[in-house]
């Protein structure tokens, strides 16, 4: 949809998933470190679920892109000519990510599916996903092209960085860098909705205007920061958590022990004085 929602809505996508990793793939990482903890038996329960919320995101943004009152409808062709292409492309970004949120599924639930197919299906969706959207933008103003080529560079590096996740499985540096360029991805979404479909009736911004591309670019780099402090944060905040739940039980064990330590020993006194 070439207009503000049909920005936002991959941008809330994007960022609703890069949000849950950045707070998922700390948890694993200081989990995986304790043996016999609770999140590493239910953890395939909860790739699967999230498998599942992945697949129901694309299926949604491509029933929006086909089905919206100017939308195609599913015709791909009619009266010699090439009906809605852009709303086309939207939708076969969304189907890849539709296939690597079922890949996923499958890995989980099949047993003979090799590990790494589900990294390797995603690292395709995001290289589709950035193909396309490299001749989305062909013939445009320059600012219109300038700010959807820097998408490319959050798509490209997340795509090569779960390249490498196939052979670098639960690699924990490899997991927060993709997860700060899907967060990157979501809120640089909202920002092209912003600047090229004004809503609230602002001002538009002038697409040719050389001064526009420089802030944009620089605008980039604040959301990248923002994208890296976000992952930081959360690091931290389930670090700090999985660390103050960690003394609470020990100080709760050591209290039960001290608990059933005095209570045999007032027994014992009291079996010492019985008299026969």
């Amino acid at each position: 949809m070439a207009n503000f929602k049909g920005h936002a809505l991959p941008g809330s996508f994007f960022l609703i998933v890069g949000l849950w990793w950045s707070v998922k793939y700390p948890l694993k990482y200081f989990h995986q470190k304790v043996k016999n903890s609770q999140l590493n038996h239910n953890y395939p329960r909860l790739e699967i679920i999230e498998a599942g919320v992945r697949t129901l995101f694309s299926i949604i943004g491509i029933l929006a892109e086909q089905f919206v009152p100017d939308g195609p409808h599913l015709h791909l062709y009619s009266e010699d000519k090439w009906v809605k292409t852009m709303n086309w492309q939207h939708s076969t970004m969304y189907l890849f990510f539709a296939a690597s949120g079922i890949t996923d599924l499958l890995t989980y639930l099949v047993t003979y599916v090799p590990l790494g197919v589900d990294r390797l299906m995603m690292a395709v969706a995001a290289f589709t996903e950035g193909f396309l959207f490299y001749y989305h933008v062909h013939n445009r103003p320059p600012l219109d092209q300038h700010i959807h080529s820097l998408l490319l560079f959050a798509v490209f590096g997340g795509a090569i960085s779960v390249s490498l996740e196939v052979i670098l499985r639960d690699n924990i540096v490899l997991e927060l860098f993709r997860t700060s360029l899907i967060i990157l991805q979501g809120t640089w979404f909202w920002q092209i909705g912003f600047v090229l479909f004004p809503p609230f009736g602002t001002p538009e911004w002038d697409q040719k205007d050389h001064e526009n591309i420089m802030f944009i670019t620089m605008c980039y780099c604040w959301h990248y920061l923002a994208a890296i402090c976000i992952v930081a944060i959360n690091y931290s905040l389930v670090y700090c958590l999985l660390t103050r739940l960690k003394r609470y039980r020990n100080g709760e064990v050591i209290g039960i022990q001290k608990l059933k330590s005095g209570h045999t020993c007032h027994t014992a006194l009291l079996d010492g004085s019985d008299e026969e």
